[in-house]
């Protein structure tokens, strides 16, 4: 996608075919910024830190850190150590272990002295296989997005999204917001919705960020805000990302997901969810129950960042001092509240017999 005239994935390779860019999203909206990955250690911190963030970048992400890991010591024992330490970053998201359970794979089958070029060719493949996926995400869901226009003639179709589910949570296009992209440059009028998405902002900051360099209509709302357009009429469909999603159709997105699915529920607005392949973990049945569910720092919520009126950056706190808090990342909404889940294989009903048709080779 693009920054400043200039065609961008989110994460690749140096000009030996070794080092890993990423672009530092902590330091977005305000400033532009990349940082170079050089070992094991650098890409378990981008992941850990939210350098890098969205469950499939995190998992190409994770597939390119063996790699690196690989290239310093391609052993067994260092080939153990490295999975563990990537896996150990974020416990929510399910295709960081899906990626790197397929880099293992690989390796293991391979002698010590092929495993890092091995590595490298496999994490570029899952990084192209993303781009594909994430683009087909796209083609299905611009396709509900133009329903909605011929619904509704003369106007834009207003759109609500939740977090960043954009090109920046995957290698290029993004999950929800690919339909987007796909039904602008299609000719169809659209308008998002963009919620804050306290506490790290990731939509006012992120998803904000790409839809003003992609020249999408948009308007950053309160998290509170979503409620009360939906009874209003403003919205015509919700499309949100999920870190991870259960055989029968439950998703794990972020905080404050499974509260907009309720208000569109009461309203009658349809609630879609874009996925890859990669993000349903057909282990699982119950998203509530089983889903670990990460808890992060108090500080993402008593404190905030922001530029200051002379270009700078700070950060204040926000809470009185001595005032506890806890800070959940994630929350599941039941399968009862999707209206279909958008793949890259096609959209169906969030359940186990729609995932199951679109999936049957995985489904078992």
């Amino acid at each position: 996608m693009r920054i400043d005239g200039r065609d961008y994935r989110t994460i690749w390779l140096d000009a030996d075919g070794r080092r890993v860019h990423v672009i530092d999203q902590t330091r977005l909206p305000h400033r532009f910024e990349t940082v170079r990955l050089d070992g094991l250690d650098d890409a378990a911190r981008a992941i850990r830190d939210m350098i890098v963030r969205g469950a499939p970048l995190i998992g190409v992400t994770g597939a390119y850190g063996l790699a690196l890991a690989a290239g310093a010591d391609p052993g067994d024992a260092a080939l153990e150590s490295a999975y563990g330490t990537l896996l150990a970053t974020r416990p929510t998201a399910v295709n960081l272990r899906w990626a790197l359970d397929r880099v293992k794979a690989a390796l293991l089958r391979a002698s010590t002295s092929e495993r890092a070029a091995l590595a490298y060719a496999e994490a570029g493949r899952i990084a192209d296989e993303d781009v594909a996926c994430c683009a087909a995400i796209g083609e299905h869901g611009a396709a509900l997005i133009r329903a909605a226009a011929e619904r509704s003639p003369g106007r834009p179709v207003n759109v609500l999204t939740h977090c960043n589910a954009g090109w920046l949570a995957t290698v290029d296009w993004g999950t929800a917001l690919a339909p987007v992209y796909k039904a602008m440059r299609a000719g169809v009028p659209v308008h998002v919705w963009v919620d804050e998405t306290r506490p790290r902002n990731q939509g006012a900051s992120l998803t904000a960020f790409e839809l003003l360099s992609e020249g999408v209509p948009h308007s950053v709302i309160a998290d509170n805000a979503g409620g009360h357009l939906m009874q209003h009429g403003l919205v015509d469909l919700a499309i949100v990302g999920t870190d991870r999603t259960t055989r029968t159709g439950d998703v794990c997105n972020k905080i404050g997901t499974y509260l907009k699915a309720l208000a569109a529920h009461d309203n009658g607005v349809p609630f879609y969810v874009a996925l890859p392949g990669s993000t349903i973990d057909w282990r699982l049945s119950d998203g509530v129950a089983e889903i670990p569910i990460e808890e992060r720092g108090a500080r993402e919520v008593t404190h905030i960042g922001g530029r200051l009126p002379d270009g700078g950056l700070a950060e204040v706190q926000v809470t009185p001092e001595g005032s506890p808090a806890r800070n959940w990342a994630f929350d599941v909404t039941p399968a009862r509240f999707v209206t279909g889940l958008v793949t890259e294989r096609g959209v169906c009903a969030a359940s186990a017999s729609g995932l199951a048709s679109l999936f049957p080779d995985l489904a078992g």
